[in-house]
């Protein structure tokens, strides 16, 4: 630790991420590393790779990355000169200023990058991933997997499955459990959350969540925006909410609103509010569907990805996951319905979304596997024992 006195320690965390929820995760991450660091004594500084999430938690951002992300081949073309860029400027700069400790937050090969650098440049410097790749699910073989292993002294996993796994390959793993279970504490009521949106009680409300990703913007939201122009053929009276991911998307939700001719308004408040307040969600697959799940709303999971990307991912890498929306992986079990690629259609999603909205028996049935679901993610109080965890390294 820099500057140990008799009074204080400080202590310098840098902590590294990129994309709407890996700055949600992080900045959760942060202000339970702050409580825990009050407690010890230890007088904490954080700099960080993240969004604007995590520098209102108290992190000083190095660059914000949040809007810097892709899943696939082609999907990642966009933004490899710009990363690169970016990490060797981050490189340069933890040479010439190593933190205390590195953690890593999900953000794939951008973390991998920057870990094996750590490990190699800078060895006296413990690592700890969280929240890892969900190599647990996907993986084509165990090269990644060890590598997240190798510049890794500590995996700290969010999933039972996760865990198990990353142990068998033997990493060094601790199950703290999904730190969505905390942010339910706060959590506004479905009636609360109507009341500060505008919404009458009685009102027909579905939520569409297209895009936390550039790319989906062009893959992910016309399935669902023509999605919804179905169900609105059929229930004239619904109304329709979009959270807005980040404020460079909304020229493009605002046209696309118009285009398909729905009756749809897009929200700057938090997702969280929008989905307690719904009576369906429609979300490309992510984060989202996990909290809508914990929020007990029902859902309809969808992702597309560059045709090309697909069939290389299927065809020749034979990729294949039983799941990718995470209530499902948690259960290993279809508890919500998910559509993937050809599958997911604007006539499939309308169909399965209105099945859901008008059989209560189907709802019924969603929040008693959402029960079940809830049962594995562990007990509250998540952000703080990974944060005892990452402390604990240092003392």
């Amino acid at each position: 630790m820099k500057g140990d006195t008799a009074e204080s320690r400080l202590c310098q965390i840098f902590i590294s991420t990129g994309e709407v929820s890996g700055d949600l995760q992080g900045s959760l991450l942060i202000q339970a590393l702050k409580r825990q660091a009050d407690a010890l004594g230890i007088d904490l500084e954080i700099l960080a790779l993240g969004g604007q999430r995590m520098a209102e938690a108290g992190a000083t951002l190095l660059a914000n990355t949040s809007a810097i992300g892709s899943v696939g081949l082609f999907e990642s073309l966009p933004y490899v000169v710009s990363t690169l860029r970016l990490q060797q400027q981050v490189k340069r700069y933890l040479k010439q200023h190593p933190p205390d400790l590195m953690v890593m937050i999900d953000y794939g090969s951008p973390n991998l990058a920057l870990g094996r650098f750590v490990r190699k440049q800078l060895p006296d410097v413990p690592t700890v991933y969280y929240i890892a790749p969900q190599e647990w699910v996907w993986s084509i073989s165990r090269r990644n997997t060890q590598e997240i292993i190798r510049i890794s002294d500590r995996i700290l996993a969010i999933f039972p499955a996760e865990a198990s796994y990353y142990e068998a390959q033997g990493g060094k793993v601790t199950w703290v459990g999904h730190p969505l279970v905390d942010r339910m504490q706060t959590a506004p009521s479905r009636e609360m959350a109507r009341q500060a949106l505008g919404i009458a009680p009685e009102q027909l409300v579905v939520a569409l969540v297209p895009a936390s990703r550039q790319q989906e913007i062009r893959y992910v939201m016309p399935i669902i925006f023509a999605a919804a122009q179905q169900i609105q053929a059929q229930l004239p009276q619904v109304q329709f909410l979009i959270p807005l991911a980040l404020e460079q998307y909304r020229p493009a939700l605002e046209q696309a609103i118009q285009d398909y001719g729905l009756q749809a308004k897009l929200v700057d408040d938090p997702s969280q509010t929008v989905i307690a307040a719904v009576d369906l969600t429609i979300a490309k697959s992510g984060t989202v569907n996990l909290e809508t799940a914990l929020l007990n709303v029902p859902q309809v999971v969808l992702y597309r990805l560059n045709p090309v990307t697909a069939w290389i991912a299927e065809q020749l890498l034979k990729f294949a996951a039983p799941f990718v929306s995470p209530p499902n992986l948690v259960v290993m079990e279809p508890i919500v319905p998910e559509f993937l690629q050809y599958q997911a259609t604007p006539d499939r999603i309308a169909q399965e979304a209105l099945e859901i909205l008008q059989n209560p028996d189907r709802q019924r049935q969603m929040l008693s596997d959402y029960e079940r679901m809830r049962q594995k993610l562990g007990a509250v109080g998540v952000g703080d024992r990974a944060a005892r965890e990452i402390l604990q390294i240092l003392l």
